[in-house]
């Protein structure tokens, strides 16, 4: 299942998913150095929630639209809620930004972002949706060879120390997928160990992702944090039950700075079973 398709846009996972991405941009942005951002699976950029695709499933209602009712207080919800209001204001009503859009409206003039896309019509509409903004570069090309070839970073003689890649497959391969992911991290490390790197993936049951979590302990970076979110609880293997994001380099006390974040998620977002989880899999030394 592809969780990126436009039937899923503005669901939990994609709350959770753009809440941590823009907390990150938040970070980079508050120093002057310019930074990177590497969009592996970038997507169109821009959905329609009253599309015949995301109308078909409705996870947009569990989603966006029941975050939007509560109202939370939490500054990080307030900040992604007010996201997708300008994006809305530009865009229309029933507009729902994906990462690349997110990225673009959080980062600033002398930041640069990559985003990439293997699918044709889905780049072309990637293309379309960040046209006239100089400093988004779409890549028609798989992701995860980006990482080798887009990393280190740099425009012309400007080097980027700072940056965010951001993996967001689809994971058609299902558990295959995660090896694959790993494999590209390490890769990227290698490339660009003073990066973030931020992998989002899906739970249906947590107790199988045992495996990834073990190696995901042992990539090269300096610290490995899990934030993830279930909605309910994973004892179902037929739906997604919830969603993760590691992280790998993450910012300072980003772990206090989560925790009453995916608290508020919870509360907000959950049924019966539902559970927030911060965890270091490597504290920072």
């Amino acid at each position: 299942m592809n969780y990126r398709h436009a039937f899923h846009a503005g669901n939990h996972a994609d709350v959770l998913k753009h809440v941590v991405l823009l907390a990150l941009c938040d970070t980079l942005t508050a120093k002057p150095a310019p930074c990177f951002a590497l969009d592996t699976h970038g997507g169109r950029g821009l959905y329609r929630l009253d599309g015949e695709s995301a109308q078909k499933t409705g996870e947009a209602q569990d989603g966006i639209a029941r975050l939007q009712a509560e109202t939370p207080k939490d500054a990080l919800l307030q900040r992604y809620l007010a996201a997708v209001r300008a994006c809305r204001q530009v865009h229309g009503a029933h507009t729902y930004p994906g990462s690349p859009w997110l990225l673009a409206h959080a980062l600033r003039a002398q930041d640069r972002i990559a985003a990439c896309e293997l699918l044709p019509e889905e780049a072309a509409a990637l293309k379309a949706n960040v046209a006239g903004d100089a400093r988004v570069a779409v890549h028609q090309r798989d992701g995860y060879a980006a990482i080798k070839a887009l990393l280190p970073p740099r425009q012309g003689d400007t080097k980027f120390a700072r940056g965010l890649v951001l993996i967001d497959p689809p994971y058609e391969a299902q558990l295959d997928e995660f090896d694959t992911a790993l494999a590209s991290l390490r890769e990227g490390l290698a490339r660009w160990p003073q990066g973030m790197f931020a992998l989002w993936y899906p739970i249906k049951q947590g107790r199988v992702l045992h495996p990834f979590r073990r190696a995901a302990a042992k990539l090269p970076a300096k610290s490995a944090l899990l934030l993830e979110l279930l909605v309910r609880a994973d004892d179902s293997p037929l739906r997604m039950n919830g969603s993760g994001m590691l992280l790998l380099n993450a910012p300072w006390q980003f772990d206090a700075a989560m925790q009453p974040t995916l608290d508020a998620l919870r509360r907000a977002l959950g049924e019966s079973g539902a559970s927030a989880r911060v965890e270091w899999l490597r504290q920072p030394a």
